[in-house]
C-alpha cells in the first residue's frame, strides 16, 4: 500500500470515528422524517395540480356541451323559418364541437387516472410516514432512556470514586481523633498521679495552694524548733564538764 492510500485509509477511518461521536440518531430520525414529509407535501400538490386541470376539462367540457346545445336548437329554429342554409351552417359549428369534445373527453380520462394514481400513492405515502413517525418516537424515547441511564451510571461511578476518597480521610480523622483521646487520657492518668504536677503551684486551686502552704509552714516551723533544740545541747555541754 502506498503512503497517499495509507494516508487516505488513516483519514476516512478518524473521520468516521468522529462522525460517528458527532451523530445525534435522534437528529438524523427528524432529519429523514422532516424529508418524507417534504416528499409528501410534494405528492399532495401534484394531486392538487391533477385535480386542477381536471377541473378545468370539466369545465371547457361543460362550456362545449352548452355551445352545442345551443346550435342545435339554432339549427332547429332556422329550418322551421326555412333558412335551411342557416341551420347547415350552425349544425357544421356543431360538428366540429364533436371532436373538440372528444379530445377533452380523453384528456379528461388520462387525468382521472392521474389523480386516483396519486391520491392512493399519496394515502400510502401518508400511512408509511405515521409509521415511521411512531417508529422514530419509539426510537428517540428508547435512546434518550439509555443516555439518561448510562450518564447516571457514569455519576455513580465517579461519586463512587469520590466515596472512596472520601472514606479515606474519614478514617484519617478517626485515627486522629482517637490519639487525640488517647492523649487527653494519657495525661489525665499522670496528672492523677502527680506526674504532671506543676512545680511553681500553677494550675492548682486555692484550697490546695493554701493546704500546701500550711504544710509548708508546719515544716519550716518543726525544722527550726529541731535547729533550736539542737543548740541548745550543744551550749549546755560545756558547763556539764566544768
Amino acid at each position: 500500500m502506498g503512503l497517499w492510500q495509507r494516508f487516505t485509509l488513516i483519514f476516512k477511518s478518524k473521520a468516521s470515528k468522529a462522525l460517528d461521536r458527532a451523530e445525534d440518531p435522534r437528529e438524523t430520525l427528524d432529519y429523514s422524517y422532516e424529508k418524507q414529509l417534504e416528499l409528501l407535501q410534494k405528492v399532495r400538490r401534484g394531486v392538487a395540480d391533477v385535480a386542477t386541470s381536471r377541473k378545468r376539462i370539466e369545465l371547457q367540457l361543460q362550456g362545449l356541451s352548452q355551445k352545442e346545445s345551443t346550435l342545435e336548437e339554432q339549427a332547429r329554429a332556422a329550418l322551421a323559418q326555412g333558412r335551411e342554409d342557416l341551420a347547415r351552417e350552425a349544425l357544421t359549428r356543431r360538428s366540429g364541437l364533436h371532436q373538440q369534445i372528444a379530445d377533452l373527453q380523453g384528456q379528461l380520462a388520462q387525468l382521472q387516472q392521474q389523480e386516483e394514481k396519486l391520491t392512493v400513492a399519496a394515502q400510502q405515502l401518508q400511512t408509511k410516514v405515521e409509521s415511521f413517525r411512531t417508529r422514530k418516537e419509539t426510537i428517540k424515547a428508547t435512546y434518550s432512556a439509555a443516555e439518561a441511564t448510562t450518564k447516571i451510571n457514569e455519576a455513580f461511578a465517579g461519586i463512587s470514586d469520590e466515596l472512596g476518597d472520601v472514606g479515606m480521610a474519614v478514617q484519617r480523622a478517626e485515627d486522629k481523633t482517637a490519639e487525640m483521646q488517647a492523649r487527653a487520657g494519657a495525661i489525665d492518668e499522670l496528672m492523677a498521679t502527680g506526674a504532671l504536677e506543676d512545680p511553681m503551684g500553677m494550675g492548682k486551686d486555692s484550697i490546695t495552694a493554701e493546704l500546701e502552704q500550711m504544710a509548708s509552714q508546719a515544716e519550716v516551723e518543726s525544722t527550726l524548733a529541731a535547729m533550736k533544740n539542737e543548740l541548745g545541747s550543744a551550749e549546755s555541754k560545756p558547763e556539764i564538764e566544768n
